[in-house]
């Protein structure tokens, strides 16, 4: 049995001792470890410099349900608590991460370029939270992903959320399970060659059970304001603590929780002015602790498409929200909001996304008022990238989260998925995409009185500003996210996968996964800077070309207008196409033709 232990300078810590208790409050006089009903008024922690409190007692143990109480007044949950078993206003629970059985110790992870990611909210996915999840892998090993990424489970208010409102960030919300039930997932993930990666949020807490400003005040830099409140202080006077939260949140998951990787929410939010930025420190430390054998992958999202962050030492990927939107407004031609920076050229961007990585490196933005936007990224790999057709945001910030087969025909959703899929970026999939799921994602909380209300009203503000949701009938059809209902209607319906048109959507993906695995991955490592070139051909159709890593070439040809096209045949073997017309260099609407073509100077 391999023992998986994070060591941390927060939170309850196992010792010989006992239990070692740490908090920092700078902001606090004095603080006392509250131990579970019955054990009295609460210990006196002693002050350690720069704000810390420490205590180890053998009055506590596993199982030992806790809190702090700051300057004689309020109880607080431990910020660091790795379970908090009543959500985010209860107790902390002690737990002894030494007390899991771990048997995968053989694995160290899988190539990034093998990646073939599917995203999936624990919530919605399955009604038994992580056991559910645990219930399914054989189904996505099946499928032909390889690494699933869970949306954040850090703990948050109530009993539904998306996770970007989580508070406690060590501890897996009990809503989905207890921490063995994510280390079991993790596990059992393994056991089938599966990586799980995690999202986690390190751009701003929840607006509901942060207790940090009551005893940690320099926690944050209220002269930095943000859409959550003030923003976390990164960069001021007693920053080192704050940092070390974070980076030990991330080295936590990989360590005790043996994760693959991390996804890393909405960077561009992090404000920080160090010398050194905190995501290169965090990206450092993860890398030095990983140690030479074993493959730990970062990802971002970062709408500053800051291409400099990518590569080795830093981060593996980011996800690819210019390749969603060219390819959004190809299948279903809207253009507002953020779409419009794609209405123009949406098969150019497209296709500069494929060969290049960013369609915005350097231009400017009409979106965000001309600024420009991005960085040059053509001399990074494909695997750099992850592209997607839908996932949790473009799905459920939509008033209605309606999927893409919602949007669009059937013929454009299936060349956009052979586009996604077979180019050598990296895939990612949203839970049920595979089966043309008919359940919506719709956007939920469950936050206290007051704050609930508030989010409905904000909802209806946001969306009442668009022309199709003008008057109170089309509002009122808006689903509330505080209802319980709305939750429950974003659930997946695994009962229609014996339904003949979600059976074929699911034969069309695995077909396509098959293929990738089979042909593309093989010759993807290696890929050299600079691989792709791009073409754009007639209104709506494109030609794009990588050299693989092994010298061969693979070749997409792809038509999203109404008229057909007629090009030269592609060279080399198919790989794909959909319909015999399209290998022979006939696109009608919608056609897509892969091919491969071997590298000439290597054959015998």
């Amino acid at each position: 049995m391999t023992m998986r232990r994070h060591d941390m300078p927060f939170g309850a810590q196992m010792t010989p001792e006992g239990v070692r208790f740490r908090l920092w409050a700078p902001s606090c006089r004095e603080v006392r470890l509250c131990l579970e009903p019955g054990a009295g008024p609460g210990l006196p922690m002693a002050a350690r410099a720069g704000g810390w409190f420490e205590l180890t007692t053998p009055l506590a143990g596993p199982g030992t349900r806790y809190r702090f109480q700051v300057d004689g007044g309020q109880r607080v949950p431990d910020p660091a608590s790795r379970c908090n078993p009543d959500d985010v206003h209860g107790d902390s629970e002690v737990i002894d991460p030494a007390a899991f059985p771990w048997a995968d110790g053989a694995w160290l992870g899988a190539p990034w370029a093998s990646a073939v990611v599917y995203e999936l909210h624990v919530g919605t996915f399955s009604a038994e939270g992580f056991a559910g999840v645990t219930g399914r892998l054989d189904y996505l090993a099946e499928l032909g992903v390889t690494a699933i990424e869970l949306m954040p489970v850090a703990d948050f208010p109530g009993a539904r959320n998306w996770g970007y409102d989580g508070v406690l960030p060590f501890a897996p919300d009990s809503s989905y399970g207890r921490p063995e039930a994510l280390k079991a997932l993790v596990q059992a993930a393994h056991a089938r060659g599966l990586m799980v990666l995690l999202d986690v949020v390190y751009n701003h807490f929840g607006p509901e059970g942060n207790y940090l400003g009551a005893y940690a005040g320099s926690f944050f830099d209220p002269g930095r304001p943000t859409p959550w409140g003030a923003a976390i202080a990164f960069d001021g006077p007693h920053s080192g603590a704050v940092r070390e939260f974070f980076i030990h949140n991330a080295l936590y998951w990989l360590e005790e929780y043996h994760l693959d990787g991390l996804r890393l929410d909405a960077v561009h939010a992090i404000q920080d002015g160090s010398p050194r930025h905190v995501l290169d420190e965090l990206a450092e430390r993860v890398r030095a602790a990983a140690g030479p054998g074993r493959q730990v992958h970062l990802v971002l999202e970062n709408d500053a498409n800051q291409a400099a962050r990518l590569g080795p030492g830093g981060y593996d990927a980011q996800w690819n929200d210019d390749f969603h939107h060219a390819l959004h407004v190809l299948c279903t031609g809207e253009t507002d909001g953020y779409y419009a920076d794609y209405a123009d050229a949406p098969a150019q961007r497209l296709a500069r996304c494929l060969a290049e990585g960013f369609a915005y490196q350097g231009e400017a933005s009409p979106f965000r008022g001309g600024a420009p936007r991005g960085e040059p990224s053509a001399q990074l790999p494909p695997q750099a990238f992850v592209a997607f057709l839908q996932c949790h945001d473009q799905v459920g910030n939509r008033a209605l989260g309606e999927r893409i087969t919602a949007l669009a025909t059937v013929p454009a959703v299936r060349a956009a998925a052979a586009i996604c899929l077979l180019a050598p970026s990296v895939p990612m999939l949203f839970m049920g995409e595979e089966f043309g799921a008919g359940t919506p994602f719709l956007f939920f909380c469950d936050f206290g009185p007051g704050l609930r209300e508030a989010v409905t009203q904000g909802r209806e503000r946001e969306f009442g500003q668009f022309a199709r949701f003008a008057g109170p009938e089309a509002l009122a059809a808006i689903p509330d996210p505080c209802l319980e209902r709305t939750f429950l209607d974003s659930r997946l319906d695994w009962g229609c996968l014996g339904q003949p048109e979600h059976t074929a959507w699911l034969d069309f993906y695995r077909t396509l996964l098959r293929l990738r695995s089979s042909l593309v991955v093989p010759r993807l490592g290696g890929m050299g800077r600079y691989a792709g070139s791009f073409q754009v051909l007639g209104p709506a159709g494109l030609r794009v070309a990588w050299r693989l890593g092994d010298g061969s070439t693979l070749t997409l040809l792809a038509n999203g207008a109404a008229e057909t096209i007629r090009v030269a045949a592609p060279e080399g073997a198919g790989v794909f196409a959909t319909s015999p017309e399209a290998a022979r260099g006939v696109l009608g609407p919608w056609s897509v033709a892969w091919t491969l073509k071997p590298n000439e100077e290597e054959l015998p």
